[in-house]
């Protein structure tokens, strides 16, 4: 009997920290406000001269990519992610200005405190419940969401 409950705990044990590394894994593209560091080009070396057979399977541009005057085909106007980025040259970096809560819609439109850049749309994330507490997080038929929490009792 011991060993059987031993049996079920290490299985219960393992499961949970397949799931924690599995999680842990998958956060780490993000930054602390879930925002993407690295944007996948869907279309790559699109907008520049550079073209390459080995590279043109992935073009990854990284959040922040220094970008100037004459140097904004680096990200001006570039579609990421499956289309849900947009990258433009913003001052002198590249921002998402469809998840960049200082560069909402466009470069320079910043979303006020409590809300958050939802498809380029400054949107509240604290009392929305299609929003609740991020962009797109819904919370379940009849449960409110409260200070970003869905059923906050």
């Amino acid at each position: 009997m011991a060993t059987t409950s031993l049996l079920k705990l290490a299985t219960i044990l393992s499961l949970f920290t397949i799931l924690f590394i599995t999680s842990s894994s998958q956060h780490s593209l993000n930054d602390e406000d879930g925002e993407e560091i690295e944007y996948v080009v869907d279309t790559p070396f699109a907008n520049t001269r550079l073209r390459s057979r080995f590279l043109a399977d992935k073009s990854v541009i990284k959040k922040g990519t220094t970008c100037s005057q004459s140097n904004k085909d680096v990200c001006n106007g570039i579609s990421a992610n499956n289309g849900t980025s947009l990258l433009f040259c913003c001052k002198t970096h590249c921002r998402n200005v469809l998840g960049d809560k200082n560069n909402c819609g466009e470069c320079g439109h910043k979303c006020a405190l409590g809300q958050r850049c939802c498809g380029a749309i400054c949107t509240d994330v604290i009392d929305n419940d299609t929003n609740c507490g991020k962009c797109n997080k819904r919370c379940l038929p009849g449960v409110k969401c409260e200070k970003r929490i869905c059923g906050y009792a």
